[in-house]
């Protein structure tokens, strides 16, 4: 699956890249954007992407229960969670999503919001547990040393590679290259291969992105709206000529 981080949070560019084909575009509320607690904000961006026939995948910037929650009741289909370390606080959040959960009842709060059609879906509790996707970013050295137990946790949906802010937890900032770095990155998509569960990352270009698609990756990150913006607008400049 090949996405796009949309940074300018339009809904317009949202609906642009979904017909452009592309399988999912990336909010990122932990960094800018609306408030993740805007529920109108959420759902202008929502209805782009359910016009074209796209995917929002929506990471939170909190590992908070309720606002998982939030997020899945105006319908988001795809959360994930920034700065998880262990099993135990993923484990907590994925339950937070499901009405059942790994054969015991689930914490989802039950409702008739927007994901219900306001009520209006009769077979609401049984798709959501079976639409609902939760993944985590693995971005601490934490994270990466408990990574298998990370993988073993019921219903986890992915995990998303974050290379960057692994470079600063290896105290080498923004080195992809750095062998600790590469070191982390590979841990964490060896034992998501073995193991069966989706990883993704981000792609440098399309050689990376084809490379990683060799490698195992199944969920890749081809780019953001403003770098696309800045490097075909960079290219017009550098072509006039001055005449």
């Amino acid at each position: 699956m090949l996405g796009i981080a949309d940074d300018t949070y339009s809904p317009t560019v949202v609906e642009l890249y979904g017909d452009l084909g592309l399988d999912f575009i990336w909010i990122d509320f932990e960094h800018a954007g609306p408030s993740p607690w805007d529920a109108t904000a959420v759902e202008q961006l929502l209805r782009a992407s359910e016009l074209s026939g796209t995917e929002l995948l929506v990471r939170v910037p909190v590992t908070e229960p309720a606002l998982v929650r939030k997020a899945l009741d105006a319908g988001v289909r795809n959360v994930f969670l920034s700065h998880v370390d262990t099993a135990e606080e993923v484990r907590d959040i994925v339950r937070a999503a499901y009405f059942h959960y790994d054969g015991e009842p689930g914490e989802r709060g039950l409702a008739v919001p927007r994901a219900s059609r306001w009520g209006q879906k009769d077979d609401y509790v049984a798709t959501e547990d079976e639409q609902v996707l939760i993944g985590v970013t693995i971005e601490s050295l934490e994270a990466v040393k408990n990574i298998d137990a990370i993988l073993d946790v019921p219903n986890l949906g992915f995990v998303f590679v974050g290379p960057f802010d692994l470079s600063v937890a290896v105290g080498h900032p923004g080195e992809l290259d750095h062998p600790d770095v590469q070191d982390a990155v590979e841990t964490v998509r060896s034992a998501s291969v073995d193991q069966g569960v989706p990883v993704a990352n981000l792609g440098f270009g399309m050689d990376d992105v084809n490379e990683k698609a060799r490698n195992g990756y199944q969920m890749l990150n081809i780019g953001t709206s403003l770098l696309a913006i800045q490097e075909i607008v960079t290219e017009w400049l550098n072509e006039y000529d001055g005449s």
